[in-house]
């Protein structure tokens, strides 16, 4: 019997947030183990440990997101692919200040194919966003082309790290992928619990740049139905200002909720779901929504707009108070038409972003890069 391909993945974990980046090694690594392939999780914590198949490295920030790696990071991520035999890597990028830039150098000196998701939010349109997104694209341009495989989400994010000067057959574009069996429509008591008769939803970081405030205050002024109702899962640092500002018995801030179960009962309890982001890579929190059925809102920014569009309402962020009320409204006052939205959206998350299919496609690359080796994966 063939070995099983034995990979390190480098990605994100954190018992107390939840994010894209999280969810995305969480689903990942746990499709990969179930197809037969040995995965060891590389993330950072507060405190190091090492299990069987799992490492924790220590870390110097407090955030997932923005970690510096103690110093004797690179010595133990070496350690790690010897003595395991590893035959290719992948990291989640970003995944340290440290590794981010060296890892392709390491990986080729051990002899192993290194594969990276770039995960980084984009926006195509002048302004602020777009001058930041493309400030970190050519930051990343150079190691990535080093990289003997991108993973990115879409055509256009291909198109713009070519621009940079990574090599196109560098680049794989696999989307972002969602668990259709797990995420999908069915029964939820989360809105007789609001005591809603409708529900407007966002799930996310609560952040600047995702726009929560600018949802609320459109929320606000279509002056809908009192039992109409928004509901903003998440948490982040705008939360506890507009929880203060704007949270009353019609606009309920959950804050964080790790428990995946309740988060696909809100999904579900949803008839309208709200991206207003002013920058993004692929939302999964959007291919969630769109897999329960729910009519999706969304701005026109990295590759949401080209998930959404002919499935749900795309809007433009130069006139994202307008686009947004007009949205609201519209859903609010037609249920029939939120219905049907919801349903093409279930359609487009299942022929385009199911979880399955990304793997498929992920396992085609490690067998391309490692062909003895991946041929074992299935």
């Amino acid at each position: 019997m063939s070995e099983p391909l034995r990979i390190a993945w480098l990605g994100h974990q954190s018992g107390r947030a939840g994010d894209g980046l999280l969810t995305y090694s969480r689903e990942i690594v746990a499709g990969l183990r179930a197809r037969g392939v040995k995965v060891f999780f590389v993330h950072h914590g507060a405190l190091a440990a090492v299990t069987d198949d799992t490492l924790t490295l220590r870390s110097l920030t407090g955030s997932h997101r923005y970690i510096i790696s103690s110093p004797r990071t690179k010595r133990t991520i070496t350690d790690l692919l010897r003595r395991e035999r590893v035959e290719l890597v992948h990291v989640s990028l970003s995944f340290s200040t440290l590794i981010d830039f060296g890892l392709p150098e390491l990986c080729h000196e051990l002899g192993l194919p290194c594969v990276a998701t770039f995960h980084v939010p984009y926006d195509s349109r002048f302004g602020l966003w777009q001058g930041i997104s493309t400030a970190v694209y050519r930051l990343y341009a150079q190691s990535l082309a080093s990289f003997d495989r991108v993973i990115i989400f879409s055509d256009q994010q291909k198109t713009l790290l070519e621009h940079y000067g990574v090599p196109a057959d560098n680049v794989a574009v696999i989307p972002n992928g969602v668990d259709i069996d797990k995420y999908a429509p069915g029964a939820s008591d989360f809105k007789d619990s609001l005591e809603a008769g409708a529900l407007v939803g966002y799930l996310g970081r609560v952040d600047p740049e995702k726009n929560v405030d600018i949802l609320v205050r459109a929320f606000q002024d279509i002056d809908a139905p009192e039992d109409v109702k928004l509901v903003v899962v998440g948490s982040g640092s705008d939360k506890r200002r507009l929880d203060r500002r704007y949270g009353s018995v019609r606009v309920v801030f959950t804050g964080q909720v790790m428990d995946e179960a309740k988060r696909i009962a809100m999904l579900r309890a949803m008839d309208i779901f709200v991206l207003p982001s002013m920058v993004e890579g692929l939302s999964l929190s959007l291919l969630e929504a769109m897999a329960c059925g729910v009519a999706p809102v969304a701005t026109d920014v990295g590759s949401d707009g080209e998930a959404l569009r002919g499935a749900g309402i795309v809007v433009d962020t130069k006139d994202l108070d307008g686009q947004l009320r007009l949205a609201l409204r519209t859903l609010i006052e037609f249920p029939d038409f939120r219905a049907e939205l919801g349903r093409l959206a279930r359609a487009r998350a299942v022929e385009r972003y199911s979880l399955s299919d990304n793997l498929d496609r992920l396992l085609a690359v490690y067998r391309e890069l490692r062909p003895a080796a991946g041929a074992a994966a299935s």
